[in-house]
């Protein structure tokens, strides 16, 4: 007896957990940190870090928001990005221009809200 198994096709609109340019590794700073594979230019939005939604207390951390480490000189930034009937979207951008190799950072102290 066998059944034929549907694959499903890859949609690039598809939730990732991180963009195709960052990995995750072992952290100078701390535990594990986020890394770039890529050379990774100023201003260029990584993605979702932290959403809020009404149903939820507190906000909900994405897999890219949970592996920045922080450095008192960080190279990228929180911002929010959507604020709509208490639905509070936030993004990360880099502040520089990052290298490959390079692990990407925060400064908590300047992104809290």
């Amino acid at each position: 007896m066998s059944e034929k198994v549907s694959k499903t096709k890859y949609n690039k609109f598809y939730y990732k957990p991180l963009p195709s340019f960052l990995t995750i590794k072992p952290s100078a700073i701390e535990g594990l940190g986020l890394y770039a594979t890529d050379t990774i230019k100023e201003n260029t939005d990584l993605g979702m870090s932290h959403i809020k939604v009404p149903l939820v207390f507190g906000y909900i951390r994405t897999p890219l928001g949970g592996f920045f480490n922080h450095d008192d000189d960080a190279n990228c930034y929180i911002q929010e990005d959507l604020d709509w009937d208490d639905y509070r979207v936030f993004h990360v951008y880099t502040l520089r221009d990052i290298d490959i190799g390079e692990e990407l950072t925060l400064n908590y102290y300047i992104d809290q809200e």
